[in-house]
């Protein structure tokens, strides 16, 4: 009897990955080799914004961002999707974005940041004095102070509120607050180009020239007899919010010419639920500090 021949199985060591495997993906997308390049300049560095500059992301923050005449731009990425909602926009500011996927976006900020698809490089936005803000407000007007507020969350949310509630500026300090970051920036959602924000030296200063403005200056306290359901429905109002746990500086309540607190449920303090975020804090103030006769109201 004749042997019959083996059958070997072809060998595939020169073969393409992926070659020979039915399973594998076809149009995938880029591999993450060609979207960490697509993150570096001709040199092969990591991009990084200019000198002064920081990269924006999220959209509702861009848009407002491109909407915004008075900000200054530079480099824009976008996916396909983010690009064709916002092709009116760049558009009217003549600008072409950089195509990208999100891989791409994610190595030009850091895994796990929600860029929402767009990263605009922007310059932060010129801020007013304080005295240009009183000389713009009216009769009846409302402006938001900050007593050692530092997180940047806390105060982009705080900026989200006062644009819903007609705020005319947020005003925190040159000193231990922080400075325009992407990160204020996205919790703010597009309010900071909408509300000014103010950097004042001294806050006590600030208080008097407020004062002397004809303000009605209101520091929230939770040891204040009076109630949030107390302010005055009219004129110029000035609220000023403390840091959580710690509150308003001794200095700072003196000045006030009046202190509020936030009315809590009895069961709270049980609960060791003594305050409120600052930014939940600012909202319900906000609120009830609408002007008598407002649309909100």
């Amino acid at each position: 009897m004749s042997k019959q021949p083996k059958h070997r199985r072809p060998k595939t060591r020169n073969a393409p990955a992926g070659a020979g495997d039915r399973h594998a993906p076809t149009g995938a997308g880029p591999s993450p080799s060609a979207s960490s390049a697509a993150a570096r300049d001709a040199m092969g560095a990591p991009i990084r914004p200019e000198r002064g500059a920081y990269f924006l992301y999220g959209f509702h923050a861009v848009q407002a961002a491109l909407r915004n005449d008075t900000r200054r731009i530079g480099r824009f990425w976008a996916t396909r999707q983010a690009t064709d909602r916002l092709a009116d926009l760049l558009a009217a500011r003549d600008i072409s974005p950089r195509a990208a996927d999100r891989a791409t976006l994610d190595q030009l900020l850091g895994e796990g940041t929600v860029h929402q698809g767009v990263i605009l490089e922007v310059w932060p936005l010129d801020e007013p004095s304080l005295e240009r803000i009183i000389a713009a407000c009216g009769p009846v007007a409302r402006l938001v102070l900050l007593d050692q507020i530092t997180d940047p969350h806390n105060v982009g949310a705080i900026l989200r509120t006062a644009a819903v509630f007609g705020a005319e500026a947020v005003c925190l300090q040159a000193r231990n607050a922080p400075p325009e970051t992407a990160s204020l920036a996205k919790t703010a959602s597009g309010a900071l180009e909408r509300v000014p924000l103010v950097r004042i030296g001294n806050l006590s200063q600030a208080i008097g020239t407020l004062q002397e403005a004809g303000f009605w200056v209101v520091g929230l306290d939770g040891t204040a007899r009076d109630t949030v359901r107390d302010l005055p429905g009219e004129g110029r109002l000035a609220l000023i919010l403390g840091a959580e746990g710690e509150g308003l500086r001794r200095l700072t309540r003196e000045r006030c010419d009046m202190l509020v607190r936030i009315p809590m449920a009895p069961d709270a303090a049980k609960a060791a639920i003594d305050s409120l975020n600052v930014s939940n804090a600012a909202a319900i103030a906000l609120y009830a500090a609408l002007p008598a006769g407002s649309p909100l109201d």
